[in-house]
Protein backbone atom coordinates (compact mmCIF):
# COMPACT_ATOMS: atom_id res chain seq x y z
CA UNK A 1 0.00 0.00 0.00
CA UNK A 2 2.85 2.39 0.80
CA UNK A 3 4.17 1.86 -2.74
CA UNK A 4 1.08 3.61 -4.17
CA UNK A 5 1.49 6.81 -2.14
CA UNK A 6 4.16 8.44 -4.37
CA UNK A 7 2.10 7.54 -7.45
CA UNK A 8 -1.07 9.11 -6.00
CA UNK A 9 0.78 12.25 -4.91
CA UNK A 10 2.34 12.61 -8.36
CA UNK A 11 -1.10 12.46 -9.97
CA UNK A 12 -2.56 15.25 -7.80
CA UNK A 13 -0.12 18.04 -8.65
CA UNK A 14 -1.76 20.68 -10.86
CA UNK A 15 -0.22 21.89 -14.09
CA UNK A 16 0.86 25.50 -14.03
CA UNK A 17 0.23 25.88 -17.78
CA UNK A 18 -3.49 25.26 -17.39
CA UNK A 19 -3.96 28.11 -14.96
CA UNK A 20 -1.94 30.52 -17.08
CA UNK A 21 -3.91 29.72 -20.22
CA UNK A 22 -7.17 30.08 -18.30
CA UNK A 23 -6.15 33.54 -17.15
CA UNK A 24 -5.16 34.56 -20.69
CA UNK A 25 -8.52 33.34 -22.03
CA UNK A 26 -10.37 35.16 -19.26
CA UNK A 27 -8.57 38.44 -20.03
CA UNK A 28 -9.24 37.98 -23.76
CA UNK A 29 -12.93 37.25 -23.09
CA UNK A 30 -13.29 40.29 -20.82
CA UNK A 31 -11.60 42.48 -23.44
CA UNK A 32 -14.12 41.33 -26.06
CA UNK A 33 -16.99 42.11 -23.68
CA UNK A 34 -15.64 45.60 -22.91
CA UNK A 35 -15.10 46.39 -26.60
CA UNK A 36 -18.64 45.20 -27.40
CA UNK A 37 -20.16 47.34 -24.65
CA UNK A 38 -18.20 50.42 -25.72
CA UNK A 39 -19.24 49.93 -29.34
CA UNK A 40 -22.90 49.45 -28.45
CA UNK A 41 -22.71 52.48 -26.12
CA UNK A 42 -21.50 54.66 -29.01
CA UNK A 43 -24.18 53.29 -31.37
CA UNK A 44 -26.87 54.14 -28.81
CA UNK A 45 -25.51 57.66 -28.43
CA UNK A 46 -25.41 58.17 -32.20
CA UNK A 47 -29.07 57.17 -32.36
CA UNK A 48 -30.00 59.73 -29.70
CA UNK A 49 -30.43 57.20 -26.90
CA UNK A 50 -28.58 57.08 -23.58
CA UNK A 51 -25.30 55.20 -23.93
CA UNK A 52 -25.55 53.65 -20.47
CA UNK A 53 -28.53 51.63 -21.75
CA UNK A 54 -26.00 49.27 -23.35
CA UNK A 55 -25.16 47.78 -19.95
CA UNK A 56 -28.72 47.20 -18.67
CA UNK A 57 -29.77 43.68 -19.76
CA UNK A 58 -33.40 43.90 -20.95
CA UNK A 59 -33.51 47.65 -21.35
CA UNK A 60 -30.78 47.46 -24.01
CA UNK A 61 -33.03 45.27 -26.18
CA UNK A 62 -35.84 47.80 -25.66
CA UNK A 63 -33.54 50.57 -26.88
CA UNK A 64 -32.38 48.45 -29.82
CA UNK A 65 -36.03 47.93 -30.80
CA UNK A 66 -36.53 51.69 -30.76
CA UNK A 67 -33.40 52.30 -32.83
CA UNK A 68 -34.41 49.60 -35.32
CA UNK A 69 -37.90 51.03 -35.63
CA UNK A 70 -39.58 47.85 -34.45
CA UNK A 71 -42.61 47.82 -32.14
CA UNK A 72 -41.85 47.79 -28.43
CA UNK A 73 -44.17 44.82 -27.84
CA UNK A 74 -41.51 42.68 -29.57
CA UNK A 75 -39.79 42.72 -26.19
CA UNK A 76 -42.14 39.86 -25.28
CA UNK A 77 -40.25 37.66 -27.76
CA UNK A 78 -37.29 37.52 -25.38
CA UNK A 79 -39.10 35.13 -23.06
CA UNK A 80 -40.83 32.94 -25.66
CA UNK A 81 -38.68 30.04 -26.86
CA UNK A 82 -38.26 29.77 -30.64
CA UNK A 83 -40.12 33.05 -31.20
CA UNK A 84 -37.12 34.88 -29.77
CA UNK A 85 -35.36 34.05 -33.04
CA UNK A 86 -37.45 36.84 -34.59
CA UNK A 87 -35.15 39.26 -32.76
CA UNK A 88 -32.33 38.17 -35.07
CA UNK A 89 -33.61 40.78 -37.54
CA UNK A 90 -32.52 43.59 -35.19
CA UNK A 91 -28.89 43.76 -36.38
CA UNK A 92 -30.10 44.03 -39.98
CA UNK A 93 -32.59 46.77 -39.09
CA UNK A 94 -29.95 48.67 -37.14
CA UNK A 95 -27.51 48.39 -40.05
CA UNK A 96 -30.20 49.72 -42.39
CA UNK A 97 -30.98 52.64 -40.06
CA UNK A 98 -27.30 53.61 -40.21
CA UNK A 99 -27.17 53.36 -44.02
CA UNK A 100 -25.36 50.02 -44.12
CA UNK A 101 -26.24 46.92 -46.12
CA UNK A 102 -27.06 43.30 -45.41
CA UNK A 103 -23.38 42.34 -45.20
CA UNK A 104 -22.87 44.78 -42.36
CA UNK A 105 -25.98 43.37 -40.70
CA UNK A 106 -24.43 39.91 -40.87
CA UNK A 107 -21.32 41.37 -39.26
CA UNK A 108 -23.40 42.87 -36.45
CA UNK A 109 -25.06 39.50 -35.92
CA UNK A 110 -22.01 37.23 -35.98
CA UNK A 111 -19.11 39.53 -35.00
CA UNK A 112 -20.68 42.23 -32.81
CA UNK A 113 -17.42 42.91 -30.96
CA UNK A 114 -15.96 44.12 -34.28
CA UNK A 115 -18.91 45.68 -36.10
CA UNK A 116 -20.61 47.64 -33.28
CA UNK A 117 -17.39 49.60 -32.59
CA UNK A 118 -17.02 50.20 -36.34
CA UNK A 119 -20.59 51.50 -36.44
CA UNK A 120 -20.22 53.52 -33.25
CA UNK A 121 -16.86 55.12 -33.96
CA UNK A 122 -17.19 55.28 -37.75
CA UNK A 123 -18.73 58.01 -39.86
CA UNK A 124 -22.12 56.32 -40.26
CA UNK A 125 -25.06 58.53 -39.27
CA UNK A 126 -28.36 57.42 -37.83
CA UNK A 127 -31.06 57.89 -40.47
CA UNK A 128 -34.17 56.75 -38.59
CA UNK A 129 -36.49 58.42 -36.17
CA UNK A 130 -36.26 57.44 -32.51
CA UNK A 131 -39.22 56.60 -30.31
CA UNK A 132 -41.46 54.63 -32.64
CA UNK A 133 -43.78 52.23 -30.89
Amino acid sequence: MSGLLPFVLAQQQPESGGAASSIVLLVFYLAIIVVSIIGLWKVFEKAGQPGWAAIIPIYNVYVMLQIAGRPVWWLIFIIIPCLNLILLVLPFDIATKFGKGIGFGLGLLFLPFIFYPILGFGDARYQGSVGQS
